[in-house]
């Protein structure tokens, strides 16, 4: 590229565009090269430059036809993740606060998601130009040695090609080929240089968020969790008879036996309208997924031990907000064996959602909760900014260290609960 610059200012092709540089490359050409050297500069030319110039403009041009580049995907996250912060500020005046700080959890739980997703793609964007480089090294060397032997030439002596008006016309036929794809490969590297730029300053700058993304999440948490064990009106369908329920739980060994032998438990009635739970059997296919995460094992499919259980186990991450996907009564919410913090809810008559692997639950039984209610919380620990950082560097989804177990039972039976959520190809 310094050659280029040198040849313009030698030569007088100051003004800009593709015309002055192409005169000025022929005219030092006619003046001062020789057959066999114009012969070995096109060899060399071919062998160096081209296959650079075919593999670096697919290869760093392509993200430029994507709908979002990876550093718009990092500032996206960003700005979701000042949006959530508002709504914290707004969620303390709220009348419902439960309400409003779900949805609060939920909006910076979606913000870090975006942010890991972002700078995830930055990550592997700016690995994806380094390759490019480091692999066109050579050829991109070769291509300098070439224009540096050119630039040491003497300067011309004679205004005609030597081997006269035949090898002049040629060599300006090859310059007229050459400069163009010069100029078009030097800005392809000095934009994509910019970007590099960019995406640098976008990581080393999420330090700083992600620990303002993740301090705020902590705190939203808490403040729901606060609201809700303050919360005194919710609607109440009946009250267990705590003797049969401690009994239950006592003699219970599997999660299955204990879902079938929820169902014999002696309900006293309370003063809840039952119209919010109908209508659960219209839902197959449309539910949402309880807790932000992927499916890690289907219904029925075998883990590495080979063992198959009849629901949907979840990767999620720690600390994730767990909602409920329907209206539903509780009809268990605690501990349970070996499963952690389980919840049981009814959406409608005959038909149970088991929630197992929380590290909190919330509710009590025989409340009436609405769609999106919060009704547990993952276990785990907070990750700082920091291992937050590695682990999505991964890209491997090892910062979803939690599980969350879901089955749907029909008349006691458990039933495939992927016919009931939509997951959307997960």
């Amino acid at each position: 590229m310094r050659f280029l610059i040198s040849f313009q200012t030698r030569h007088g092709a100051k003004t800009r565009g593709r015309k002055p540089l192409r005169s000025g490359l022929i005219k030092w050409f006619r003046n001062h090269l020789g057959r066999d050297f114009e012969i070995a500069f096109l060899k060399a030319f071919r062998k160096a430059f081209y296959p650079a110039v075919t593999v670096s403009l697919l290869t760093l041009s392509l993200p430029a036809f994507a709908q979002t580049s990876p550093a718009d995907s990092a500032r996206n996250a960003i700005t979701a993740l000042q949006e959530a912060a508002t709504e914290l500020r707004a969620a303390e005046g709220a009348r419902d606060r439960v309400t409003a700080l779900t949805l609060t959890v939920r909006a910076y739980e979606a913000g870090l998601d975006a942010m890991r997703e972002g700078l995830r793609r930055a990550t592997i964007r700016e690995a994806s130009i380094r390759g490019v480089f480091e692999a066109e090294r050579d050829r991109l060397a070769s291509l300098l040695g070439v224009l540096q032997s050119i630039e040491a030439s003497p300067a011309p002596i004679t205004l005609l090609h030597p081997s006269g008006p035949v090898g002049a016309a040629r060599s300006a036929m090859i310059m007229a080929q050459v400069a163009p794809a010069l100029q078009k490969e030097a800005e392809n590297i000095r934009l994509t240089l910019e970007e590099v730029e960019v995406l640098r300053s976008l990581q080393q700058s999420a330090v700083d968020v992600l620990e303002d993304g993740l301090s705020g999440a902590q705190d939203a948490r808490a403040a729901l969790s606060l609201a809700i064990s303050e919360r005194r009106d919710l609607p109440r369908r009946f009250f267990a008879d705590e003797a049969q329920m401690q009994a239950l739980i006592s003699s219970t060994e599997t999660l299955e036996s204990f879902a079938s032998g929820l169902m014999s438990v002696d309900l006293i009635p309370g003063t809840a309208d039952t119209g919010q739970i109908i209508g659960f059997a219209e839902q197959k296919g449309h539910l949402d997924l309880p807790v932000l995460g992927r499916v890690l094992r289907s219904y029925l499919e075998a883990d590495a031990a080979g063992i198959t259980r009849p629901g949907l186990i979840l990767a999620t991450r720690p600390l994730s907000l767990v909602t409920l996907p329907i209206p539903a009564t509780i009809r268990y919410s605690g501990p349970l064996l070996d499963y952690g913090q389980v919840a049981i809810v009814e959406p409608g008559e005959g038909y149970l959602i088991v929630m197992a692997g929380m590290g909190q639950v919330f509710g009590e039984v025989g409340e009436v909760l609405a769609q999106g209610a919060p009704i547990g919380m993952m276990g785990g620990q907070a990750a700082n900014a920091q291992a937050y950082l590695m682990d999505q560097g991964q890209g491997n989804g090892a910062d979803s260290t939690e599980t969350l177990y879901i089955e749907i039972r029909e008349s006691g039976t458990p039933v495939d609960p992927g016919i009931w959520f939509a997951l959307n190809g997960e």
